[in-house]
C-alpha cells in the first residue's frame, strides 16, 4: 500500500499526480471465500479490515450492489458521540469514539476528524431530568456530560438568538458532551477499503446479492446468488443498513426490525458561525457546520415504514420550523441539497450484532445513526465472525434479547441524532 505523506505528495507533484497507485484493486471474482460480507458501507468495510488485521482472515470478499461508499455511509450527518443512557450501550460507543480518534494514523488517511463537542439545548424539565440521568450513567464509563447555563450556551453558539423567556419552549440550560466529533464520511469508507485491500481482502462493486443460499441437508448458510453468479462461502455477514430484511427474507429469516427513512439537508456555504454540534431534542432538530461552510441539518425520521431515499415535504418543513425557532437568522439561507437514507431499527432502538439461528449467518443491523459506530461495529462483528462468540461489548446486542424480552431501551437517546 502506498503511504500518504508530505513527501509522497511532493514526489507525485512532478508527474502531475498521475503516478499514484490505485487505492484498492478490482480482482476477478472467485467461486469460494471463507467469509462473504454483503455491503461495502462503513460497517462492512471495517468488519473486513478487522477480520484481516486482528484475526488473520484474509480470504474475504465484500460485495456491494452499487459503488463503494454510495449507501448510508454517504447519507448521514457525520456526528460521532457516546452520550447514551444504558450500561450496555455506553461502553460500546466509548470504544467507537476511542477507535475513531486513532483511525487517521492507523489507516494512513486524512479522515478530517474534528473533535468539536456537542451541545444539547434543553427546553423542557422532563428532558432535563432524563438528560441528567444520562449524565450520571455516562460518568461511570468516563464519558462526559456537563451542564452549562443559558448564557454560556448562547456564548458558545452565537447564532442562537431564539428560545427566549417568551418563546414556545424557552431554553433552560445546555448539556455539553466534549468527546463528540465530526468526520469526513466518504473518507471513512475509502480508508477502510484501502487498508482492507492491502491486507488481501477483495472488494467487488456492482455485485448485487439476489438471495442467500442454504445447504439442503443441514440448513447451514453456504453462499449467495448474485447478478454475477453463485458465490460459495463458509460464513456470510449481512451488513446492508436499511435493507437487511430484503436479504434475510430470501431464506425466510424474520428479524425484529423495521425500515424507516431519515432525511437531512444542507444550506449554501457561509462563513464559520458554529464550531460545535448542536442538538435540540425537545423540538427534534440538530445541526453542525461542515468544513466547506454548509449547515448540515437533520430532524426526525418519517413516521411510517419506508425504503424511500428522498425527503417528505412535511418532515422537511417540521425540521426547518423547529430550527428557525432557535435560529431565526437562518431563514435567509438557501437550501442547497437534501437526501434521505433508509435505516432498519430494532424494536428497542438498540443495534443487533449477532449470530442467527442459521449456522454461518451473521447480521449487523438496527443502527440508528450508525456512522458513529463504524469502527466499533466492525471491530466487534469481526470478533464474532472469527470466534463464533460475541465480543463482550456486543454481548447484550444479540438476537437472544428478544426471546427473553431483555431489551436495551435506547429510544430516548437515539431518535434525535
Amino acid at each position: 500500500m502506498q503511504r500518504y505523506s508530505i513527501f509522497s505528495l511532493a514526489r507525485n507533484a512532478f508527474s502531475n499526480h498521475q503516478s499514484w497507485s490505485k487505492a484498492w484493486r478490482s480482482p476477478p471474482l472467485k467461486n469460494h471465500y471463507d467469509v462473504l460480507i454483503i455491503g461495502a458501507g462503513g460497517h462492512g468495510l471495517s468488519t473486513a479490515y478487522y477480520l484481516a488485521k486482528n484475526h488473520g482472515i484474509t480470504n474475504v470478499a465484500v460485495l456491494e450492489r452499487g459503488w463503494l461508499g454510495g449507501g448510508n455511509i454517504a447519507r448521514n450527518t457525520v456526528t460521532i458521540r457516546s452520550n447514551y443512557m444504558r450500561d450496555e450501550s455506553i461502553p460500546f460507543y466509548v470504544k467507537s469514539v476511542e477507535l475513531y480518534e486513532g483511525l487517521t494514523k492507523e489507516l494512513n488517511y486524512n479522515l478530517m476528524y474534528s473533535n468539536r463537542s456537542m451541545i444539547d439545548i434543553v427546553q423542557t424539565y422532563p428532558k432535563l431530568r432524563e438528560i441528567k440521568r444520562r449524565m450520571y450513567h455516562m460518568d461511570l464509563y468516563d464519558s462526559t456530560y456537563e451542564r452549562i447555563e443559558t448564557d454560556e450556551v448562547r456564548r458558545r453558539i452565537p447564532p442562537l438568538t431564539g428560545g427566549g423567556p417568551d418563546s414556545r419552549f424557552p431554553i433552560i440550560c445546555g448539556m455539553v458532551h466534549p468527546q463528540a466529533a465530526v468526520c469526513r464520511h466518504d473518507a471513512v469508507a475509502w480508508s477502510f477499503a484501502r487498508a482492507a485491500d492491502n491486507l488481501g481482502v477483495e472488494i467487488h462493486q456492482n455485485t448485487e446479492v439476489i438471495k442467500l443460499i442454504r445447504e439442503d441437508h443441514n440448513g447451514r448458510i453456504c453462499g449467495v446468488e448474485t447478478n454475477r453468479g453463485i458465490i460459495r462461502a463458509n460464513k456470510v455477514a449481512v451488513v446492508v443498513s436499511g435493507h437487511t430484511t430484503s436479504i434475510t427474507d430470501t431464506i425466510g429469516l424474520r428479524l425484529p426490525i423495521k425500515s424507516f427513512n431519515l432525511t437531512a439537508f444542507v444550506s449554501e456555504p457561509v462563513k464559520p458561525i458554529i464550531d460545535v454540534v448542536v442538538n435540540c431534542p425537545d423540538i427534534g432538530v440538530y445541526l453542525s457546520q461542515s468544513d466547506k461552510g454548509e449547515l448540515v441539518i437533520g430532524g426526525a425520521p418519517d413516521p411510517g415504514q419506508s425504503f424511500r431515499r428522498d425527503i417528505k415535504q412535511h418532515v422537511f418543513e417540521n425540521a426547518v420550523c423547529s430550527m428557525l425557532e432557535l435560529f431565526p437568522a437562518f431563514k435567509r439561507l438557501k437550501l442547497m441539497r437534501q437526501w434521505g437514507g433508509t435505516l432498519d431499527i430494532a424494536h428497542d432502538a438498540t443495534p443487533i450484532v449477532s449470530k442467527t439461528d442459521i449456522p454461518g449467518l451473521f447480521v449487523s443491523a438496527g443502527w440508528w445513526g450508525g456512522f458513529k459506530a463504524v469502527p466499533a461495529g466492525g471491530f466487534t462483528l469481526a470478533h464474532l465472525i472469527a470466534n463464533n462468540e460475541p465480543h463482550p461489548l456486543i454481548e447484550p446486542f444479540s438476537l437472544g434479547r428478544f426471546r427473553g424480552l431483555d431489551f436495551v431501551l435506547e429510544a430516548g437517546t437515539t431518535t434525535a441524532t
